[in-house]
């Protein structure tokens, strides 16, 4: 493998975390199908005081949006060539931090 085969398609000149964050939230099909059921789920594990576990409830719902986005954007050939595991990692941190500010205050219920 060739150093160049790393590197993602066209170097892309975007934020690719920030991108899909803003995907998951506003696409209308993709929210109403995966975002918001894991958002609720959150919701109530938290409302229920059992320890949120961030990576084992939103990694299918990121790994979903990677998918998504890439063939919506045709971005790359596959997920993989388009989203490092620092990048999938970063999106779930950034959804649960902001996620989680609004589960306390009571959204998603």
């Amino acid at each position: 493998m060739r150093i160049s085969e790393l590197q993602r398609p066209n170097d892309l000149d975007f934020d690719i975390v920030e991108d899909t964050v803003v995907f998951m939230r506003n696409d209308p099909m993709f929210y109403r199908k995966h975002y918001f059921p894991a958002m609720s789920k959150l919701a109530d594990i938290y409302s229920s005081g059992k320890s949120v576990d961030a990576r084992k409830h939103l990694m299918p719902t990121i790994e979903a949006a990677c998918n998504e986005y890439v063939k919506k954007y045709d971005i790359a050939r596959n997920t993989e060539e388009a989203f490092t595991n620092e990048d999938r990692t970063a999106i779930m941190q950034k959804i649960y931090s902001e996620e989680m500010e609004q589960i306390r205050k009571g959204e998603y219920k």
